[in-house]
Order: C-alpha cells, then structure tokens, then sequence
C-alpha cells in the first residue's frame, strides 16, 4: 500500500496521498499517509457510500471532487478529518479483486483545482499495483494453506500419518514448485518468510541424508526455482513465464545446476535435486 502510494505521488503530482484496506464487511480504514501534515486521517474508518471513498467504494470506481466540502455528489460523515488536513480537490480510486473491493487510496490537493484524466489514470495505475500484490497474497496464503495440509502426513514424525501415495505426492510437489515461483513477488518480509519455511519443510519431507556424499549440493535460490518448475513437467518457456525471467536465463541457471548435481539430463537433475534434499 506505501509504495503504491508513493507511486500515486509521483506519477499524479499530488503532494497528499493515503489509503487503506478493507476492515469489515464493508468498511476501508485508512492505514497509510504520505505528505499529510497531521494524523486527522490515520485509522479514519470509510463506511461504504460514505464520503468520497465510500462511494468509490459502493459504485467500485473511481471518484474525484474538485473542492471536497462544497461538494453536492458526496455526503460529508468525515468533513472534520479533511479538513483538519487542509484538503480541497480529491480523488478516490477503490482497489478491486476478483469484483470485491479490497481497499482505497486517495490523493489530494489542498488547492480547488479540477484533477485531469491523466492524473486519474495515474492513480489507477497505482490501485493496480496494489490489486496485484493481494491476488498474490491471496494465491500465497491458499498455497500455504495446502502444503502445510500436505506437510503433515510426510516425513514421519510424532503425530505423522501414513505416508501419502504419489498423487498425493504430485500434489505436494506442485505446490512447491507454485510457492517457490511467487516468492520473488511477495513484497511482505514475514509472509515471504512464511513461504520460504514451508518451502523448507516441504523440500526435506523425504530426504533422508546421504552419509556416502562428501559435502552437500549448494545450489544458488533460482536454481532451485527453475528445478521446482521443471521438476512439475513444464517446458523452459512455461517456467520463465511462471518465475519472470526470460527463456534463455531458464536455460542457464538449469544447466548450472545440472553441472553442480552431475546430472546430464532434466530428469536426472530433478531426481538428484529430490535425493539431496533440495525438492519435496
């Protein structure tokens, strides 16, 4: 939400911005403020079709005011708070996934001037930002939420049921792969850290250690990513696609990693990877 609203300042020119995500069924609090001068908005909570977030809220489109107490397209539930911050033009564009708004993010000048439709589009582009990093988050959390169901029987320890057969084993071993392709794109240091440990769990669920190997195989984090994608059957296309990079930069960190497992093929990487430790 802060970065996004750091881009909304900077692509739109408004010195004010703030947002906030959604606390309730139907109610945004505002949780974030970049260039205000007091703290009259922080934990201001939005009902919807309240004020001007609340209708960008209610309609779940963007909505702008050119001077925010005179207005007559709004009603005036938080008129103290805004002016406590000295705002007059403003703009509220709801933040919207999968057709549920999640959140707002507002920006504002404490001039009343009309706000064009690139300073608009500017701020949509700063709400899809925001979109996005939550439809991965909510792709993380689901993610988490099947390995760690998965994690449980594997591994043998106290409390451990029967081992799973090998569809249940494809399973864990997708959602692995899955996990370590969104990790680069999580932005939240304790839920990246949350995904990296279930990562962990799942990639020594059957490793059983080999006292014959002299030293263990150290393969760098992207290495194990493309190995992860390429262990679930997928083409080098598919992973870059999946992991953000370009085809021939698959290509290069597999075949270090190929070189470091002394493996000559794709399968025999993925097999030695699995017998290391280093994939579920």
């Amino acid at each position: 939400m802060r970065a996004a609203l750091l881009r909304l300042r900077r692509g739109t020119g408004l010195p004010v911005a703030f947002g906030g995500l959604l606390d309730g069924p139907r109610q945004v609090r505002i949780g974030e403020l970049v260039g205000t001068g007091t703290r009259a908005l922080q934990g201001l909570a939005i009902s919807s079709g309240n004020g001007l977030g609340g209708k960008a809220v209610a309609l779940s489109r963007p909505c702008a005011v050119t001077d925010y107490h005179v207005s007559r397209h709004i009603s005036h539930e938080y008129d103290a708070a805004v002016s406590a911050e000295g705002l007059r033009s403003v703009l509220a564009v709801p933040v919207v996934v999968r057709r549920r708004v999640r959140g707002v993010l507002y920006g504002a000048l404490r001039a009343a001037q009309p706000l064009g439709d690139r300073t608009l589009s500017a701020a949509v582009a700063a709400a899809r930002d925001v979109e996005q990093a939550l439809v991965v988050r909510d792709e993380v959390r689901s993610l988490l939420a099947a390995a760690r169901e998965a994690v449980t029987e594997p591994g043998g320890g106290p409390g451990a049921g029967p081992a799973p057969g090998p569809e249940a084993w494809e399973q864990v071993r997708e959602a692995h792969g899955a996990l370590r392709a969104l990790a680069p794109r999580v932005t939240d240091v304790s839920l990246r850290a949350e995904l990296l440990a279930v990562c962990g769990r799942l990639e020594s669920a059957t490793f059983v250690p080999d006292h014959t190997r002299d030293r263990p195989v150290a393969l760098a984090p992207r290495e194990v990513d493309v190995l992860s994608c390429v262990a679930t059957g997928v083409t080098n296309a598919t992973a870059a696609e999946r992991l953000g990079l370009r085809p021939e930069t698959v290509k290069g960190y597999l075949r270090s990693a190929m070189r470091k497992l002394g493996a000559h093929t794709r399968l025999e990487a993925v097999v030695a990877a699995r017998r290391a430790g280093l994939l579920p």
